[in-house]
């Protein structure tokens, strides 16, 4: 194993020892293999290249102060892998082979997961690719489900701290009957022109509004919205916003501290109601929103005046890492230990 320094590792790849595969085939899931190889071969007529058949998940193992591994929530990231199968006319990855998948994939690289001390965790990617030769639009009859993991730093280079978004209205992530709600690359390869486009502008990210009206917010870059206001956790309800493990984790979490939470529809003019904001996913955890600025009015929604993260952001940030990191009572049962002290 090459020698890491942890503290200083970004949001990247980092090749690790092992990665486990399952191949789908003759209408069922065949057995677990463990392999070392990087690579996969591919016919140059494999539909996940023509047709986009391709499906990928994120979650993360956290090495915890009391020695014990910890992943977060495997089975909601196992149901959502079903409705991307269901979406994309793919057999369905059993929620007890993906857990066995994760929890081994997890085991084989015990080196590579960072210490507590670090900040840093170990990244979790599921992937899963119609694999069968042929020329025509039609699902394949062949799959393969690859996990692999690597060690990651904060998503931000700031970590816990807060960002400046640019509203687009040039560009859509999905339309609203399409992909939106699963996780699949061809939502990220559209969104990489905007991202681009922000990060020119000297923005951290862009910020979607809704394709259809462009009246609503939608998402940010790729992270789930959420407002505070008057004791309210708010979020917007959309077909074309892909379903945040975090989001629906943040959701249960604010609901315990007394707040209310709301899922619906939020005009872009409600964004100056909101006294704090943030994007929020599974990498980042909780990305504070600094402001939100708009070109075509030239409007800036600002949440965070003095720079810093606001006290309900906040506290729901420590809240749920606490729980990834086994310090706070796991009382919803989200954490499966992996790895014993």
């Amino acid at each position: 194993m090459q020698a890491i320094d942890w503290s200083s590792i970004g949001f990247g790849y980092i090749p690790t020892d092992y990665n486990v595969r399952c191949v789908y085939r003759d209408g069922a899931w065949g057995e677990i293999e463990t392999t070392s190889d990087t690579n996969i071969s591919l016919s140059i007529a494999a539909t996940c290249l023509h047709y986009g058949q391709e499906a990928f998940e994120g979650l993360k193992a956290y090495r915890c102060p009391d020695g014990k591994v910890r992943v977060f929530r495997p089975d909601e990231n196992a149901a959502r892998l079903q409705a991307t199968c269901r979406g994309l006319v793919m057999p369905e990855v059993p929620t007890e082979l993906f857990i066995e998948m994760v929890e081994r994939v997890v085991r084989l690289n015990e080196s590579f997961i960072p210490p507590y001390e670090s900040g840093a965790t170990l990244y979790v990617r599921p992937l899963l690719i119609g694999t069968t030769a042929q020329v025509g639009v039609h699902p394949a009859s062949e799959y393969l489900l690859v996990i692999f993991v690597t060690p990651v730093g904060p998503y931000f280079k700031g970590g816990f701290s807060t960002n400046p978004y640019v509203i687009t209205r040039d560009y859509d992530r999905s339309a609203p009957l399409g992909t939106g709600c699963y996780k699949v690359g061809g939502n990220y390869a559209a969104s990489l022109k905007a991202n681009k486009w922000a990060h020119e502008q000297g923005y951290s990210c862009e910020f979607y509004l809704d394709a259809k009206e462009k009246k609503y917010i939608d998402e940010c870059g790729a992270a789930n919205f959420f407002g505070i206001k008057q004791g309210t956790y708010v979020t917007p309800l959309s077909t074309s916003i892909l379903p945040s493990v975090t989001n629906k984790s943040l959701m249960q979490l604010a609901a315990d501290m007394g707040l209310k939470v709301e899922r619906r529809q939020i005009p872009i003019e409600e964004l100056a109601t909101f006294e704090e904001a943030g994007a929020c996913g599974t990498a980042a955890v909780i990305s504070p929103i600094e402001r939100i600025d708009d070109p075509e009015t030239g409007h800036s929604y600002v949440f965070a005046p003095d720079g810093k993260p606001g006290p309900v952001s906040t506290r729901l940030y420590k809240k749920l890492v606490d729980i990834q990191y086994g310090i706070e009572p796991d009382v919803h049962g989200w954490t499966r230990v992996v790895i014993d002290a």
